[in-house]
């Protein structure tokens, strides 16, 4: 057995009335990638806010390589060896990587000019163990998938013991991700001990050795991964059998001619090419693709959110004249993003307020002034349909954890009584119980006669969801899957088709 590096026991951590943490605990060996596993709002966050400094605990014990130790803040965590990369990149995009991955140091140098060659030459040996990055080039120049490495770069400069990883693969493509994961086993090889936070139980279950999984802010098992499989996980976390992550399916009788949404010949640049398909009644509409294919483009073309597309749109056999998104929403086509913080949210706003965003007509009196007391009432609404846990709609949407942030993106867009909803990405970074309660509503949704289009990078949630997927690549369609051809390597091989020969040939 290797040796244990670092120990937390009986960690307790309230925020007021609130008690984040009752009782927690964790062990982290020497060279092992450990997994942690939880809802949001397990707890998870809080124990990391702890290991890194950022948060003290209000009792317990934390030892590491066997010693008593207070982690007093970020800079002692530091000076301990242990590196913590956050699911949120935070580089400075205007300077150099090797300014980025130096900044600690050189922000305590008392020196009045920085060694700029030195440090290039230093952040080069350390980058190049882990991918090619040229420490010259301006931060804000690199894909997500660099700058991700380039934060783990940073953690290395620690001289790190412990690397801590927050949903690290959210933001990457499959071949990023691989990437990523070789990096993290040549890490451990090295001796480094990491902690991998993540939703997502093919990576943990691939790529970890040990899972710790907590609930409520109390550790509930820790257990070998080879003696252990993912419904187990999933239970524990939950509390609860959830053997049902996925709603029934429509059902054969159910499947209806009705269009509800037509598209012909829609065109946007060189991102979106000569776009066909037809929404029926009743169905869930999966769109499938490698990043970068150009399904979000789709959408957004069809919305009116950029760009200055062509092609008609029709819902319910009425063509539709869309100039922008407000027309979008006055017809009743809706979309939810990917990036919930960046454009689905007000983040520092009330719930209430974030869902009647989208039409505060709804919500006002005779005078035009917004009735607080309508608003409150509609968000109430939605917000018990959709099992928002909260402590009140008149609280900040940025205190709640993803998934309940994510639920409030869904009120917002449920608010307006769309006909067509377009859901971009609708679970990530959220925990397997909120995922499980989303993929319901989307259902419900759908059996209300509501068109429903659904833009999933995880294929086990795409196939789960939908009744049928189009595969998208370089802005086209490329096929179609039902039924017994739905599966993971069929959509693969029609995401790998470029032309339409090669179509035809397949």
């Amino acid at each position: 057995m290797a040796e244990v590096v670092l120990s937390m026991t009986n960690i307790h951590k309230s925020f007021g009335p609130v008690r984040a943490l009752r009782g927690a605990e964790l062990e982290l060996r020497r060279g092992e990638i450990h997994a942690l596993a939880g809802e949001n709002g397990a707890g998870k966050s809080t124990l990391m806010h702890i290991i890194d400094g950022i948060l003290q605990p209000d009792s317990g014990e934390i030892r590491l390589d066997g010693a008593p130790v207070r982690i007093s803040s970020p800079n002692a965590a530091n000076r301990l060896g242990i590196g913590f990369v956050h699911q949120e990149i935070a580089l400075c995009p205007e300077i150099s990587v090797a300014e980025n991955m130096f900044m600690a140091e050189t922000g305590r140098s008392r020196t009045l000019l920085m060694d700029y060659r030195s440090l290039c030459v230093r952040a080069e040996n350390i980058l190049t163990e882990l991918g090619d990055i040229d420490p010259r080039c301006r931060a804000g120049d690199l894909s997500i998938s660099q700058q991700q490495i380039v934060e783990i770069a940073k953690a290395l400069t620690l001289d790190c013991r412990i690397l801590i990883l927050d949903e690290p693969t959210a933001a990457l493509t499959e071949t990023e991700a691989q990437t990523l994961f070789k990096i993290m086993h040549r890490l451990a090889e090295r001796g480094i001990a990491i902690i991998y936070i993540s939703h997502r139980m093919a990576e943990i279950f691939q790529h970890c050795d040990r899972i710790t999984i907590m609930r409520d802010g109390c550790h509930i098992k820790t257990a070998d991964i080879a003696s252990i499989n993912p419904q187990d996980v999933v239970n524990s976390m939950v509390g609860r059998v959830l053997d049902k992550l996925y709603p029934p399916k429509q059902a054969l009788d159910a499947k209806s001619d009705e269009v509800i949404l037509s598209v012909r010949g829609l065109n946007e640049g060189r991102r979106v090419r000569d776009v066909n398909f037809d929404l029926h009644n009743g169905e869930i509409l999966g769109l499938a693709g490698l990043i970068g294919a150009g399904r979000s483009e789709i959408v957004r073309a069809i919305c009116r959110l950029e760009g200055k597309p062509e092609g008609e749109v029709s819902l319910r056999g009425r063509k539709l004249s869309l100039r922008d998104y407000r027309d979008s929403i006055r017809e009743g086509l809706v979309y939810v993003s990917e990036d919930r913080k960046g454009d689905g949210l007000f983040l520092n706003m009330s719930i209430a307020a974030n869902v009647s965003a989208l039409d505060v007509g709804r919500v006002s009196n005779g005078l035009g002034l917004i009735s607080r007391r309508k608003e409150a009432a509609r968000a109430s609404y939605f917000g018990d349909r959709l099992k928002l846990r909260s402590n009140g709609v008149g609280e900040a949407v940025n205190t709640l954890s993803g998934g309940n942030q994510q639920k409030v993106a869904l009120a917002k867009m449920l608010s307006v009584e769309p006909q067509v909803v377009f859901l971009d990405e609708p679970t990530r970074g959220v925990d397997v119980g909120a995922k499980a309660e989303i993929h319901r509503q989307i259902r419900d949704l759908a059996n209300e006669g509501v068109g429903v289009v659904v833009i999933s990078s995880e294929l086990p949630e795409l196939i789960g969801v939908s009744d049928r997927i189009l595969v998208v690549r370089e802005g086209r369609i490329t096929g179609e899957v039902t039924g017994a051809d739905m599966t993971e390597e069929q959509i693969m091989h029609l995401a790998s088709i470029s032309s339409q020969s090669q179509l035809c040939e397949a």
